[in-house]
């Protein structure tokens, strides 16, 4: 076949990920690979996850695609350009390189000028399918939308693209182009159960400084919840995964597609134990009632501080308490919980991190994860510190987690405040608070303390 769809994640060179065994597949790859099958353009998908750089050019050089469609985000840029130098070679006969993903939106003259020969900016489907009939055909490229490409080494960047309104006409995801068994053993083997991802919905109409909507844009739309439940079924009965993971941003926004969707996941009898990511103030006693019937095992809150006016900084539009409350009301249900703390935020104090602390110990999240706060480009909070970035950065060998910028404290300030957070939070959890387990995480929190106070006097 002339077109192949592949990435450049490799889970033998993520040393964090092999701690933690959750690999997923990519499932908009395999969205693209399937809209492009359902109009007759044959295409194979090579998944580099469980594979090697070294096995993923000995397939290209013996398939010899003329199109190589490839995705790229922030974890993934550096190995991407890596492989497009390889590729433009004539070892592997010069193939046309089109990259997508959230990174390319922002980045449109760097992936250019890296190699790329075309980055298709926003979604894919009907754009990788007009642009590689263009390219087969050798046809002018200036009247596809949402593409870019260089033409006399300027930049070219066709108008957008209109994003897909009606959500039923995107055929299922391609899956049986990779080895999903790969996936489910993986799960099952580190953590017992098996899990998959599905989608429902694309954009979110929320409008948090710190994220990127570069694909999907802000918008909300959804697949009808018939469609949805089907896709379940087939799910269960096809590859009968212990748990699914549903990628949707904000998973409750609407309550009455909600309500459609469980009456046909019943109906159906397509329940599968399953967690969601959604906002405190889309949930209420009904719609928790809802989620546990249909097999919700796990909701994650997104709260990123438990100060309110880092949150208001963040134009997260949400009240800390209405997360709290949501929280505990969910843990009360025998659902699990997760929460997202960010740290650095532009303006946070110690004062803003000690209200975090006490946050997370009083909403007693089943889990909750932590990062330091970074500007990923074409955001709001990129655009508010662009004129404070301290961090000089050569763009090929480098991600936007690298950036740094004038904060309130040092980097290193924060690597000891997450610290802090972490232990002082264990420490509550204990139930001996004489225990040696406990003494541990009050030994590590007050080291932490001691440090944060040694690097701001610095």
């Amino acid at each position: 076949m002339s077109l192949l769809f592949t990435h450049a994640y490799y889970l033998s060179d993520d040393l964090k990920e092999q701690k933690i065994m959750k690999p997923y597949p990519p499932l908009g790859l395999l969205y693209v690979s399937a809209y492009l099958k359902s109009k007759n353009i044959g295409n194979d998908v090579f998944d580099t996850t469980f594979s090697s750089i070294e096995k993923q050019l000995e397939f290209i050089k013996n398939k010899k695609p003329k199109v190589i469609c490839m995705y790229t985000n922030l974890m993934t840029k550096i190995e991407v350009i890596k492989l497009i130098k390889t590729l433009k070679t004539e070892k592997f006969n010069f193939p046309k390189i089109v990259l997508g993903g959230p990174d390319v939106s922002y980045n449109v003259e760097n992936y250019l000028k890296a190699g790329a020969d075309f980055l298709v900016i926003g979604e894919g489907e009907e754009t990788t399918f007009e642009l590689y009939n263009a390219i087969i055909n050798n046809e002018n490229y200036h009247n596809i939308n949402g593409i870019a490409f260089l033409e006399n080494n300027e930049v070219i960047q066709t108008n957008p693209r209109v994003k897909f309104k009606e959500l039923d006409e995107l055929p299922l995801p391609n899956r049986d182009a990779i080895n999903m068994q790969n996936y489910l053993d993986t799960w099952k083997n580190n953590h017992g159960q098996s899990s998959m991802t599905i989608s429902t919905q694309r954009g979110c109409p929320y409008t948090c400084k710190w994220c990127s909507t570069a694909v999907y844009g802000q918008s909300y739309r959804r697949r009808p919840a018939e469609q949805v439940a089907e896709e379940m079924k087939m799910l269960k009965e096809k590859f009968n995964p212990d748990a699914l993971w549903f990628v949707d941003d904000v998973f409750t926004v609407s309550h009455k597609w909600l309500l459609a969707f469980s009456e046909e996941v019943l109906k159906q009898d397509a329940i599968i134990p399953f967690e969601c990511i959604t906002r405190a103030e889309r949930l209420n006693d009904e719609i928790l009632d809802l989620l546990k019937e249909i097999g919700c095992f796990r909701i994650w809150i997104g709260a990123e501080s438990g100060s309110q006016k880092i949150i208001d900084l963040m134009d997260r539009r949400v009240d800390v308490n209405v997360v709290k409350e949501a929280i505990q009301k969910t843990n009360a249900l025998g659902i699990e919980t997760g929460t997202f703390i960010m740290l650095g935020y532009p303006g946070e104090t110690e004062e803003d991190i000690t209200e975090t602390i006490q946050y997370l110990k009083d909403a007693n999240p089943t889990l909750y994860t932590i990062t330091v706060a970074y500007p990923i480009k074409g955001t709001s909070l990129y655009n508010e510190v662009g004129n404070k970035i301290t961090s000089k950065l050569d763009w090929e060998t480098s991600t936007d987690r690298e950036i740094e910028f004038e904060r309130t404290y040092s980097k290193k300030f924060y690597k000891y405040a997450v610290s802090k957070v972490v232990n002082e939070v264990e420490f509550s959890r204990t139930n001996s608070k004489t225990s040696i387990k406990a003494l541990k995480h009050k030994v590590k929190s007050v080291l932490a303390s001691g440090l944060m106070i040694y690097h701001r006097l610095l």
